[in-house]
């Protein structure tokens, strides 16, 4: 944590900056917690006063075994692991284009409606933070559509793969909620390295051997599918809500890239395209995803604590042992 107005962190004070490079700027715009927590994403948390930052550090720890050959400490908690909240029905908007609130969900499955949220102000479409589910913690890495759509880009990769590498360290298990439209594509983020930042992301949840429980709320398209942990990436279940599509893309970017043709050449162009948006969505519906085994249920969305709850209980046992090796290449 870093405390507003007094925490700073720099490679060089603003004496030996000026000397080196000619620029004058103050203590707080080179290293204070704005920067950090906002723009550079060095920071985890952006706190009023020092009593603030004990006591995030305090909550922080809670969540961690004191090393990371012991099991994280479970608690105990007044919250059933078997509620349902009727809430969860009315979450999604009608239309998929429109947005909503992840944290809104989160709040509704966890034990209390208590998270412990890392990086919040950083990297905002997607979230990063610590919860309970039946006084077993784990780490929850959630797309957040009320943030351009929940898309991932550069610092969105990096935020999730670093909180992902983080929950395997300690043993914590991680809990993906995906509503993802995909990666963000054009000439800026390609020159700025998305393929390499978003394979950070597809190797920490690779190579994580802890328990994985994958939810699909909505959307579920592209890259985006298998770096929030799709079926490819071994989840130890990996379910979705009634409202989910798993498709390369969605039906509307479908039908104007591969049946643009059929939709120009058309007697009634629009007729033609909500024609074929209908049957691509038919193809991408949720239950043929279930019966070609690329989720294992389709839940109710008001079971999406119970069930995560059952899946965690499960998995608590869950050891995976792999061949020797230095390590891994990762995509720096």
């Amino acid at each position: 944590p870093m405390v507003k107005g007094r925490g700073s962190m720099a490679l060089a004070g603003p004496h030996l900056v000026r000397a080196a490079v000619g620029e004058d700027v103050t203590q707080e715009e080179l290293g204070g917690s704005r920067v950090h927590c906002r723009k550079s994403g060095v920071g985890d948390l952006e706190v009023e006063s020092d009593e603030a930052c004990l006591a995030a550090i305090r909550e922080y720890l809670s969540y961690f075994p004191s090393h990371c050959e012991q099991p994280p400490p479970v608690r105990a908690t007044d919250d059933p692991v078997d509620r349902a909240d009727e809430a969860l029905l009315d979450v999604l908007p009608e239309s998929n284009r429109k947005p909503y609130d992840m944290y809104e969900v989160i709040r509704r499955i966890v034990d209390d409606g208590r998270y412990f949220d890392l990086k919040p102000q950083w990297a905002k479409t997607i979230i990063t933070c610590l919860a309970r589910f039946g006084g077993r913690p784990a780490g929850i890495v959630a797309n957040q559509p009320r943030q351009l759509g929940g898309i991932l880009d550069n610092d969105s990769a990096d935020k999730a793969a670093r909180f992902i590498n983080l929950c395997n360290a300690y043993g914590l298990p991680l809990v993906y909620l995906m509503d993802v439209p995909g990666f963000m594509v054009g000439t800026k983020v390609e020159q700025a390295g998305i393929i390499r930042h978003g394979a950070k992301m597809l190797y920490a949840t690779a190579n994580a051997t802890v328990p994985k429980i994958t939810v699909v709320l909505r959307k579920a398209y592209g890259a985006g599918y298998y770096v929030m942990c799709g079926r490819a990436y071994e989840p130890d279940l990996i379910v979705a809500w009634p409202s989910a599509e798993i498709s390369v893309m969605g039906a509307e970017g479908a039908v104007e890239i591969i049946f643009r043709k059929q939709v120009l050449q058309a007697e009634d162009p629009q007729a033609k395209r909500r024609e074929l948006i209908e049957n691509f969505r038919q193809i991408i519906d949720v239950y043929i995803a279930a019966g070609n085994a690329m989720i294992d249920d389709v839940i109710d969305p008001r079971e999406t604590r119970p069930t995560i709850c059952r899946a965690l209980e499960l998995a608590a046992g869950k050891r995976v042992e792999r061949p020797f090796k230095r390590n891994g290449v990762v995509p720096v």
